[in-house]
């Protein structure tokens, strides 16, 4: 649905997106993760063509965005970061008056109201003039005016922004209903949100392209702990000499207990260490997975970029 190829932006001297690339297939919830800066809202205004890329090109569903804007466009709901709103109109004057520009018949627009209205759950200010909501209710507006077409991508730039805990759990519920008919592109800076409602990431440091994966293969550790009473050197001498055993080390001891970090090939290897354990009657407290969280992925690419600026 989505193809980037070498996309490029320059604000003057500073680079701002730098040669980035990726593809984004049909009903996937991809999370676009970095920093304050790192590029993610240009990028999100080169793919629905509000801005021009200096180098590359943007496809959407097959149209160039270069050469069939309107097409690609009519194909994408947009959330921008600053989401621009009428605050004299009221809500549902804003949403007709939306759901014009996004070209619906006038016997299309009720229905698309109703159900706009309803998923992002502003029933209640539906009559309230716009300057009179809150951020949180102004966030939701902005993503009902995106759905109104129900379009084919939706494309949310710090969708959760200005929400409350309560709010946040129900965009994340949204996002991941779009998700069953349509592919969605979230950008954020908030780990959380991407860990809760996206299949894939791509992290972004200084306007390029850091990382590209699926979250479930991001957080995938072939690392085991163990915790014993027994001496860690020799549990740990024991370990190396097991087959499907490729490292042993302490990652961290108390005076009663030892905690070792095992690396193994695969889940199979974890019955054996127990079975050797019993064996030499060592006592075993923990067994279980190491899980690596998207937080420490995060900041292992973050570390990862700075020693190759600073070589």
């Amino acid at each position: 649905m989505i193809t980037v190829e070498h996309l490029t932006r320059n604000y003057g001297d500073f680079c701002a997106v730098d040669d980035v690339s990726f593809k984004i297939g049909s009903g996937e919830i991809v999370g676009l993760l970095g920093h304050n800066g790192a590029g993610k809202s240009t990028i999100m205004k080169m793919l629905t063509g509000y801005l021009q890329p200096h180098g590359g090109r943007v496809v959407i569903a097959g149209h160039d965005m270069a050469t069939a804007a309107r097409s690609a466009q009519r194909l994408i709901g947009y959330l921008p970061e600053n989401c621009p709103v009428y605050p004299e109109m009221s809500v549902i004057d804003f949403l007709d008056y939306s759901a014009v520009l996004h070209g619906l018949e006038p016997k299309q627009r009720a229905a698309a109201l109703r159900l706009a209205i309803e998923r992002t759950a502003l029933e209640e200010k539906a009559l309230s003039p716009i300057a009179a909501l809150s951020r949180g209710y102004r966030q939701r507006l902005g993503v009902a005016q995106a759905l109104l077409h129900q379009p084919q991508i939706v494309i949310l730039d710090e969708p959760t922004n200005g929400l409350d805990p309560g709010q946040i759990e129900h965009m994340r519920t949204l996002i991941r209903e779009l998700g069953k008919s349509a592919t969605v592109l979230v950008s954020t800076h908030i780990l959380q949100e991407v860990a809760a409602v996206c299949d894939r990431v791509l992290i972004l440091r200084h306007g390029r392209l850091a990382l590209d994966a699926a979250l479930a293969d991001l957080v995938h550790s072939d690392a085991v702990v163990l915790e014993t009473a027994a001496d860690a050197d020799g549990v740990a001498q024991c370990l190396r000499q097991l087959d499907g055993v490729t490292a042993v080390e302490t990652c961290a001891s108390t005076a009663e207990r030892q905690r070792l970090r095992v690396q193994v090939v695969d889940d199979e290897v974890v019955a054996v260490l127990a079975r050797e354990m019993a064996a030499h009657q060592w006592p075993l407290y923990q067994l279980q997975r190491q899980e690596r969280t998207l937080e420490k992925v995060f900041h292992e690419i973050t570390a990862t970029e700075v020693e190759q600026h600073a070589a």
